[in-house]
């Protein structure tokens, strides 16, 4: 995993949940919306 940030230990915070859980949260959504988004890496403009 990566370092924590204040934004990480803030999201932890607010959803009630450890860091590290934030962390595992964060990137399946972040995947998510990839996929949903159709899987670019280039967005066009």
């Amino acid at each position: 995993m990566g370092d924590l940030d204040v934004e990480d230990r803030k999201y932890a915070a607010e959803q009630g949940i450890a860091e590290e859980e934030a962390l595992k949260k964060g990137m399946e959504e972040k995947s998510r919306e990839f996929t949903e988004k159709g899987s670019e890496l280039y967005a066009k403009a």
